[in-house]
């Protein structure tokens, strides 16, 4: 089942929204896809840095102090 799509109006600066119009022309995609997927992006982007954040100070005390600690770790 499909849910249905919540409208939302957002006002942006003229050169994005040319920006918008030149992708969606130039990949065929509608700049309301184009949006929606960059604003999942941004969330998943987000959540992913706040849990990060909130998860460091764990890390740290068991020695992961950098990516590449985790890194070397896992390979």
């Amino acid at each position: 089942m499909i849910k249905p799509l919540k409208l939302l109006n957002v006002r942006i600066p003229e050169q994005l929204d040319r920006d918008l119009k030149t992708i969606s022309r130039r990949d065929k995609v509608p700049v309301s896809d184009l949006v929606r997927e960059s604003l999942q992006q941004y969330v998943v982007l987000k959540r992913f840095r706040q849990l990060r954040k909130s998860i460091l100070p764990f890390a740290a005390k068991s020695g992961f102090l950098t990516d590449d600690d985790i890194f070397h770790k896992v390979s």
